[in-house]
């Protein structure tokens, strides 16, 4: 998978990926410790793990992928962090049979709530593996990125399919079995305890912007990176992000 510190890649990540780095140095200043303990549930091949390692940081990535497990290994150690990777297989409901509760000071959850049967008691899950003033990092599939995806397609009975399901699905066909509204996602988090930190759209439009455009006009990855970081904050464009990212803060963590 991509890293997410690389341009390119990035159009997809960067604005977690520094919303992260910032939840990171803060808890570091908080901590007083260097280095912190990471946890990246279906982290799969270390799209994440590997350059929060890079920071300093020890992350344990759970994931039910043998596959990506394997890849995770030959990642980090190709990127020379291997003594702070480590990776078990496991999933999100089984949380504890393969890690310690309560035991990490950053939790990543990925890609990961679209696929619980309860999203709550995922959410639930999770936070319960933080420990005291722990931060939780969680992106989930975006339900106005897909009306509008689908509706730019042509599909507009799929369109509106989407919109009014309970899960945001758009049909039989539909490989994501849950999307969210923000609102939603910060009840999710408030729900489990967190207090809500800040919420960003992630791929307002880069899912939109045809690829050709973006890799032939000179200049055009980093401005759409600019562009994407902009619109990242504001409420409106939450509405239409293809993912949207929560970071929950346990009650009097450092407000930074």
């Amino acid at each position: 998978m991509p890293d997410p510190t690389r341009p390119r890649a990035s159009l997809r990540t960067a604005v977690v990926w520094e919303v992260l780095k910032d939840a990171l140095d803060r808890r570091v200043k908080a901590t007083g410790r260097e280095s912190l303990d990471v946890l990246d549930t279906g982290g799969g091949s270390g799209n994440f793990a590997v350059p929060v390692a890079r920071l300093g940081h020890r992350v344990t990535v759970v994931d039910p992928s043998p596959n990506a497990l394997f890849a995770l290994e030959r990642r980090a150690a190709e990127a020379g962090v291997a003594d702070r990777v480590k990776g078990v297989q496991g999933d999100a409901h089984g949380l504890f049979d393969v890690v310690e509760r309560g035991g990490y000071d950053v939790v990543l959850c990925h890609g990961v709530l679209e696929y619980v049967d309860d999203p709550a008691d995922g959410v639930r899950n999770v936070v319960d593996a933080l420990r005291p003033e722990g931060v939780l990092s969680l992106l989930a599939a975006g339900l106005g990125g897909a009306v509008l995806a689908r509706a730019l397609a042509g599909h507009f009975k799929e369109a509106r399919q989407a919109l009014d399901d309970p899960d945001g699905r758009w049909g039989e066909g539909d490989p994501v079995p849950h999307r969210f509204t923000a609102d939603q996602l910060t009840a999710l988090v408030e729900g489990a305890g967190l207090r809500v930190g800040a919420v960003h759209g992630v791929r307002v439009f880069a899912d939109l912007v045809p690829g050709v455009l973006v890799d032939t006009e000179p200049g055009a990855v980093e401005a759409l990176l600019k562009l994407e970081a902009a619109a990242a904050e504001l409420p409106a464009f939450h509405s239409v992000a293809t993912q949207l990212h929560v970071l929950g803060e346990a009650q009097g963590a450092d407000e930074g």
